[in-house]
């Protein structure tokens, strides 16, 4: 039986997606090819592969199958192909990354346009993703993620700055209605802005000082979800809502001028800065790494 190479990768893309348009635009294709392709390779194959609704196409317990064998041989083909693509003067292709909504505001910034001057052949996608995630099974090549949260069969490589820190602040007019704090435990007595991630879990308000590290769980009037809530946060403590808790270059442009004012200073935590993650067992695509290369080589960027 001859089935078309093309077809295959299709249904792969299709299934990966979970949907025609969500898979044409991750393909840069057209939504009906991709259906076409599908639709001939059920009739090849004489078995229904995907269950399509108008709000869900579901692969069948065939399809299910059939993607579990063909979801990492394609994967090797397109590395494979990845390593011709690195004998090219310039490399091309497109480079996917996952990374948490922190990289791309701090991190990223610095190094993205100087990466795609260097390599104007490269397309970068990148999806901001609070939840750690399978790389492969989201379709992309890299994510970016602390040391806390990495695998152990993950290579990771240092991006962006090496060290961290959270920090506290709340704007002066809060300040003096309602006292500076002297001691984490004081902000049991404050508003406080938080934040919970979507699995539910709340973000920890961790101190440390002195060889002393504390964690409190303290109350406040409003709370928003990791991500794209966060300058609500952000925006709320500095029209003198409450105290806002989060990494330090995050608030720091708020805080150099003035509308913010550091609380808890001597206390805030530090911890290693981030690592671009991706799978060891596996070729690595010629886009990703020049992008390892080049956080690699290039100053402040890992």
């Amino acid at each position: 039986m001859k089935i078309d190479l093309g077809d295959l990768s299709a249904f792969v893309a299709v299934a990966r997606a979970g949907g025609f348009r969500d898979a044409a635009r991750a393909t840069n294709t057209s939504a009906s090819g991709l259906s076409d392709a599908v639709r001939r390779l059920e009739a090849r194959l004489g078995v229904r592969l995907l269950n399509r609704t108008t709000r869900s196409v579901v692969p069948t317990d065939a399809g299910k199958s059939l993607l579990a064998r063909l979801d990492p041989v394609l994967s090797e083909v397109e590395s494979a192909l990845d390593v011709v693509n690195g004998f090219r003067d310039t490399p091309s292709g497109t480079l996917r990354l996952n990374v948490p909504v922190s990289a791309a505001r701090l991190v990223l910034p610095s190094i993205v346009p100087r990466f795609l001057t260097a390599y104007p052949e490269i397309r970068l996608e990148v999806t901001a993703d609070e939840n750690f995630v399978d790389v492969l099974a989201a379709g992309c090549d890299a994510g970016i993620r602390y040391e806390e949260r990495l695998e152990l069969d993950m290579v990771a490589v240092p991006i962006g700055p090496r060290v961290q820190r959270m920090a506290a602040a709340a704007s002066p007019a809060y300040l003096e209605r309602r006292g500076r704090p002297h001691h984490p435990r004081e902000l049991l007595g404050h508003a406080c802005m938080r934040g919970r991630f979507a699995s539910g879990a709340m973000i920890e308000w961790q101190f440390e000082h002195a060889g002393d590290t504390l964690t409190i769980d303290p109350p406040g009037p409003l709370l928003v979800q990791v991500g794209g809530a966060i300058d609500l946060a952000v925006e709320s403590a500095v029209a003198g809502l409450g105290v806002v808790y989060l990494f330090e270059d995050w608030l720091r442009p708020y805080l150099d001028r003035g509308l913010l004012e550091p609380v808890l200073e001597p206390w805030w935590p530090q911890f290693s800065g981030p690592y671009l993650y991706y799978p060891g067992r596996r070729l690595v695509p010629a886009p990703l790494r020049a992008f390892v290369d080049f956080i690699r080589t290039e100053p402040d960027a890992g």
